[in-house]
């Protein structure tokens, strides 16, 4: 019904301004006695077989939603009832902001895929925390990033604000230093800045009664050097986790005409570079590192060779735009006849 009837009234409306309608219609038709629960008894897959402890967490599934789609945290308690095993809320920033000009999303319908230069809009960490008060069981991972006029040099107080307003209110941070719509964001992937950045949050992490674990999430673009370091520096700063991957600049292979838009691309054609990155962290660091697969996931297939690759987890974005939340239970029925 999602494909068939849903997808194509979505689709003939502009990306952002339906992405917002249909957050609002969502928010209403769910809080109506009972519809929550017919949604979560309808759309959720309960098994133990689907059950992971990952970087000291349970998770009830390994199929979560990643970061972008709820930004600000409107959703998610909403979201979680068609399935999800966990909810990534972000990127947040400390401050407000509005984030690139519009227009700045662009559905590639040929390609199966999306080009956003969002440019990290959202309400600001504090309004988000206020909606996370009112969580009720949902596993939440906080996505943290830096505003646009914050220097690079200035960048940790920036991730560090955001750690502090969101610890009691996240059971895991990413650290998003690989968006390509905020300028010179991906320079601080460079060994010493990145180090230092998550050296510092690791310290402030450590003063906390219970630490939480934190990840790092890495652009697909990286090539195999680039690659190396980056293990070398989850290993010595004790990060807990990679997310593999963040959107592409890539444009090759596309045949939408409006391939040629400026921003990150998501979506099918990212499926096999993000599964090589997978493989390769998993090779060259022993499997040590746990790693959320993440880039082109549109079938029960997709998701099982991301595992297979070495991730422990794996997340839905553009996949869940395409498919519908048929996908997820897809996925985890597919995982428990595995």
């Amino acid at each position: 019904m999602y494909k068939q009837l849903i997808r194509p009234l979505l689709f003939s409306f502009d990306p952002e301004k339906v992405h917002h309608f249909t957050f609002k219609f969502l928010k209403i038709f769910q809080a109506i006695p009972g519809v929550a629960n017919l949604t979560r008894a309808y759309w959720q897959v309960s098994h133990p077989s689907l059950e992971r402890e990952v970087f000291g967490l349970q998770f009830k599934n390994p199929v979560g939603l990643a970061a972008g789609f709820d930004k600000d945290a409107n959703l998610y308690q909403e979201l979680s009832n068609f399935g999800f095993g966990f909810i990534e809320i972000g990127t947040l920033t400390p401050k407000p902001q509005e984030g690139n000009p519009k227009k700045r999303l662009f559905r590639l319908t040929e390609d199966q895929a999306i080009i956003n230069r969002m440019g990290f809009n959202n309400g600001g960490v504090i309004q988000a925390v206020e909606r996370l008060k009112k969580n009720k069981g949902v596993l939440i991972g906080g996505n943290i990033g830096k505003n646009k006029i914050t220097p690079n040099e200035e960048a940790t107080t920036d991730y560090l604000i955001c750690f502090d307003a969101l610890y009691e209110h996240v059971d895991y941070f990413v650290v998003n230093v690989s968006s390509p719509n905020t300028p010179n964001l991906r320079a601080l992937q460079d060994k010493e800045p990145l180090t230092k950045l998550l050296m510092s949050l690791q310290e402030r992490n450590q003063t906390m009664e219970n630490p939480k674990p934190i990840l790092l999430k890495i652009a697909p673009d990286l090539n195999q050097a680039q690659l190396l370091d980056i293990i070398d520096i989850v290993k010595i700063s004790k990060t807990d986790g990679l997310i593999a991957t963040n959107t592409t600049i890539g444009r090759d292979g596309l045949h939408s005409t409006n391939k040629k838009e400026i921003g990150g691309l998501s979506g099918k054609p990212l499926e096999q570079k993000s599964t090589e990155i997978i493989r390769f962290i998993t090779k060259h660091s022993n499997a040590s590192i746990p790693i959320i697969g993440v880039g082109g996931i549109y079938s029960a297939e997709d998701a099982i060779e991301k595992l297979e690759a070495g991730a422990s987890l794996v997340q839905l974005y553009t996949g869940f735009v395409y498919e519908g939340p048929r996908l997820i239970k897809n996925i985890n029925k597919a995982l428990i006849k595995a």
